[in-house]
Formats: structure tokens, sequence, C-alpha cells
């Protein structure tokens, strides 16, 4: 069977990773007396060189290599200035070498960020376009903020339970945080993309499957922000708790198909008028269009997303201080103090204790129902701290037909058995 030295594949991919690069530049590089210095050739052998340098002399020939290309890559463009100078060609030169010498261990992944360098410099004029054109100054400032709340705060945040009864972890409620921001930025950029009677709706049923309560107080702070857009904000909140059913559905059937079935008529019901009003106030949204932004506007509201996250910290605490003052009793009360925070957990640990025998099947419906209608409760209250009265107006009825066809299924089904 044939096999190919190994050094000689890293030198194939050290050549081809200088070409990739080098035929993206070649075509940038102009031609005349003012044509750039590095080319085709000049990436091919930069590359090849990085290669060569670290099998002969390991890192620190390597490396020496590396400083020599830069120095020339900085008497070019000394050189070549102008008035309107760029560094673009001269740092993918250096990549290259670095990339020729990364190539001969790991040939796989330096051919992979050499791809990566190509499409980046061949989408220039694209980017350029995006960044000075298409992004407003305050969508670059929410991408920043995004940026430092997920990069910088959340992993300093202890992540263990705190304050009165250990009801608070500030990395759980952080990441809330970082969520409704995330989900508000999604029907952000998908209302720029497809306008806000159709984007909105679409982002609000999608983000269900995180958290539909998020997805209500996101919706809610950017209808309470953008009035115009009540209407498919609030189609975005509805659509969102057909993915609670959906979702609760499917972790059933993963942790416990008996409690499903048990559970499965009171979940059709709730299915059904969760479908029935969410898609009714959808048409209504598409049928009498809102109207076209005029202003990019904002991606989020970080305050809305603090004041969504403290709501919930209120309620694990609320929640939490009546299991300590009341006690327990049983599977019942702890489902239903749960389901304030979230359904779909509460769920689990039913369906896992009566799989473990502790409980009946059939006894597994009352509490997961107990679990979605505290749940649904949280959703209210953040459908009307975020979003003000107008948007609970439009929420809250669907909200409210959903859990109340749930309890119409569970009394059918007790009928019927």
């Amino acid at each position: 069977m044939f096999n190919l030295d190994p050094l000689i594949l890293s030198l194939g991919v050290a050549l081809g990773i200088g070409l990739l690069i080098g035929v993206e530049r070649e075509r940038r590089k102009g031609t005349g007396p003012q044509r750039s210095a590095a080319g085709l050739r000049t990436f091919a052998l930069a590359s090849l060189t990085g290669a060569l340098s670290f099998i002969v002399g390991g890192a620190l020939l390597l490396a020496v290599v590396t400083a020599g290309i830069f120095g020339l890559a900085a008497l070019a463009y000394w050189r070549e200035i102008t008035e309107h100078p760029g560094l673009t060609t001269e740092i993918a030169l250096v990549s290259s070498t670095l990339l020729g010498g990364l190539a001969v261990t790991r040939p796989g992944l330096a051919a992979g960020i050499a791809a990566a360098i190509a499409i980046l410099l061949n989408a220039r004029t694209t980017l350029h376009r995006f960044a000075r054109s298409v992004l407003s100054e305050d969508e670059i400032r929410d991408g920043l903020i995004f940026a430092a709340a997920t990069l910088i705060v959340l992993p300093l945040l202890p992540n263990q339970p705190m304050g009165p009864f250990g009801a608070l972890n500030p990395h759980a409620i952080w990441i809330i945080v970082i969520l409704v921001m995330a989900i508000s930025a999604a029907g952000h950029i998908l209302v720029r993309l497809l306008g806000a009677d159709f984007g909105l709706p679409i982002t609000g049923f999608a983000s269900g499957f995180i958290s539909s309560a998020a997805t209500v107080g996101a919706m809610g702070a950017r209808a309470a922000a953008t009035p115009n857009l009540l209407q498919p904000a609030a189609a975005g909140a509805i659509l969102s708790s057909i993915a609670t059913i959906i979702q609760m559905a499917l972790v059933l059937a993963v942790t416990n198909t008996e409690v499903l079935r048990a559970v499965a008529i009171p979940l059709a019901f709730a299915g059904a008028a969760a479908d029935f009003y969410g898609v009714a106030f959808a048409f209504l949204v598409w049928r009498q269009p809102s109207g076209s932004i005029t202003e990019p506007g904002r991606a989020f509201s970080a305050w809305a997303a603090m004041a969504f996250a403290a709501t919930l910290a209120a309620v694990l605490l609320v929640a939490r201080a009546s299991d300590e003052w009341f006690g327990q009793s049983g599977i019942i009360v702890a489902a239903t103090l749960a389901g304030f925070a979230d359904a779909h957990s509460a769920a689990i640990s039913v369906a896992t204790v009566a799989g473990a025998g502790k409980i009946a099947s059939s006894s597994a419906a009352l509490p997961i129902l107990l679990a979605l209608s505290t749940n649904t409760i949280t959703k209210i209250a953040f459908s009307i701290f975020a979003g003000g009265f107008k948007f609970a107006l439009r929420v809250v009825p669907g909200l409210a037909l959903m859990i109340l066809a749930a309890w119409m299924g569970w009394w059918w089904q007790g009928r019927l058995l």
C-alpha cells in the first residue's frame, strides 16, 4: 500500500496555503508602479519557507524566519505608503509564513485557518459596506455590550446558590440576561432582513424552544421601546408558547413515555389552543402590516434584559421562601414551585420520580400541569412588566386560553378514565 511521507504532505499543504491566499492577494495586487509587492509567488514561497524552517530548526528557526518576513513586509509597506495606507497584505504574508510552519504538525488546522483567511480577504467589499453602511452606531454599541456581558461579566460571576434561602445563582441569572439580549438581537436581525411583520413572529417561535418566558420578556421590551412593533412582537410572544408545548412533549418522550401518555391529552388541548390563538394572531398581523421601520434602532435594551432577570430572581426568591416557610407537602408542591422558574425541568423531575416508582405515571399529570400553570403566571408577569398594558392585553388572553385548554383536557381525560 502506498504511504505518503508526512513531510511531503506537510509541504504540500504549506504550498497550498500559500497559493490559496496568494491567488486572492494577486487579484488585489494591481498593476504598474503602484502595484503591491506581494503576490501569488511571494505568498507561496513565504508559506513554504515557514514549513521548511520548522522542519530544519523547529519553533526557534520559524520565529527567526517569521521576524525576517515581518521586516521585509514592513519595508515594502514603508516604500508603498500612500495617503490611505493598508496593512492587510503585509499581515496576510506573515500569517502565511506562520501557517506554513503550523502545517508541519497540524496540517488540517493550518489548511482550515488558511481557508478562513482567504474568505475574509475576499469579503473585503462586503464587510466594509456592512460595517460602514448597514450597521448603525447603536447596533455596534449593542454588539460590544453583548460581547462584554458574555465574555467578561459571565465568567466572573459565581456559579453557586447565594442570597436568602440560597435561592439566587448569579451565574444562572446572568445567563438569562444574555439570553434575553440574544433573543431580542435575533428578532432585530430578522426584522432587518424580513421586516417586522414576519421577522418577530418567526423569532418568537424559534426562541420559545430556548425559553418561552425569556422570549415573552424580550418581545415585551421591544414592543415598549418601539410602539409600532406592538402587534408583531405580541405575535412572537404568543407563538413562543407553541414551542413550550412541543418541547414539553419532547422532553417527556425522552424521560418517561408512560408519563407522556398520561399528559398527552392535556398537552394536545394546550397545543391546539396555542396554535389557534398564535397563528390567528400572526395572520392578523400579516393582514394589517405595522409599517416599515425607518431607523435601524437598537438590537436590544440592556436595562430591559436586567429588569427581566430581576423579575425572575424575585419569583425564584418568593418560591424558595414559600418552600422554607411552609414546607414541601410532596411532589405536587415541589413541581408547582419549580414551575415558576422552568416548567420543563419540573416536568423532567416528576417524570423521573414516576420512573423510579415513587408515584404512578397516571398521577404525574397533575404536578406537571401545575408547573405549566405557574410558569404561565411567570410569563404573564413578564408580559406586564416588560411590555406594558397594551402588550399584555394581546398576550395574556392567549396564555390564559392555552392553560385553560390544558386543564380542560385533564378534566376530559379523567372523565374518559
